[in-house]
């Protein structure tokens, strides 16, 4: 797939992870523009076999996302319209990245506040860099709430309390509080950052897509389904797993490398990186 026509992210696709990098200047603000490409790169990676994994990044240095467009915020009309009945654009856009089938990160280097933080939210993984990468719910001062997802994802994520306290406090979390929070995964000094979500990916992106898909979906379910129901779902998927063609190819190949033996048990990922070679070299 060509991925052509995108002004405001600039794609390449390399070992089954497609990096997408962020480039609207002056500051990376999240208006219609870039929602829509955001939009048009979930639909066209939905249908690329080939891709795996999906690395966000910014081509600014100091803003990854800024926020939301507030000018576009002072357009409402001075009544607010009725009740809604289906989640809006930004929000369905949101569940395309949570739901897909296809494992999302986002390499935080500069800010990401209010709309910017929500889009951050709904992906599968956020890793940020120490010194630089900085996180906020902007709303609150503005006199308003977050409006796109941050007040339903953030207290899933880290609970009611820090939830409260990025949402009403409205201040700035930089990567080493936003670790402790859980609001990213990790904070790494950024020499580290780049080598280390770039390896992450490319070792996922060497798991077979059906692992990857079942696995996410697995994991979603916990948010879902109470405990129990939850375990007989995981069961089952675990049962589709185990009986695939490429499942059953890589525990024979883990077998025959001496994964499950007491000198491989002690360097275990080096015969999984070497029969993962194999499997590519076929």
């Amino acid at each position: 797939m060509s991925y052509e026509g995108f002004k405001l992210l600039k794609i390449r696709v390399d070992r089954g992870v497609l990096f997408a990098t962020i480039n609207n200047p002056p500051m990376n603000l999240l208006n219609i523009e870039l929602y829509g490409e955001f939009g048009k790169l979930a639909m066209e990676v939905a249908k690329d076999d080939k891709v795996k994994v999906i690395v966000f990044d910014s081509a600014d240095p100091d803003y990854f996302i800024a926020h939301y467009d507030v000018s576009l915020l002072l357009q409402y009309p001075d009544k607010a319209p009725p009740k809604p009945i289906v989640l809006h654009g930004g929000h369905q856009l949101q569940e395309l990245y949570r739901t897909m089938p296809k494992i999302s990160i986002a390499k935080i280097e500069g800010r990401v506040r209010g709309g910017g933080s929500e889009f951050c939210l709904s992906l599968d993984m956020r890793f940020g860099a120490l010194g630089k990468a900085i996180l906020g719910q902007v709303e609150a001062p503005l006199g308003i709430i977050p409006g796109g997802g941050g007040t339903q994802r953030l207290p899933r994520l880290i609970g009611r309390s820090r939830a409260m306290e990025i949402i009403v406090g409205g201040m700035d979390f930089p990567a080493d509080i936003a670790e402790k929070y859980g609001y990213i995964n990790r904070a790494l000094p950024p020499e580290e950052l780049t080598p280390f979500v770039e390896d992450l990916a490319y070792r996922i992106a060497s798991y077979p897509a059906e692992t990857i898909a079942i696995a996410k979906k697995a994991v979603l379910l916990a948010l879902e389904k109470p405990v129990v129901e939850g375990l007989i779902e995981e069961t089952h998927l675990f049962n589709l797993t185990c009986v695939s063609a490429a499942a059953k190819e890589r525990m024979s190949l883990f077998l025959q490398m001496g994964g499950q033996t007491r000198e491989g048990e002690l360097d275990i990922f080096k015969v999984v990186d070497e029969y993962s070679k194999k499997i590519e070299e076929k």
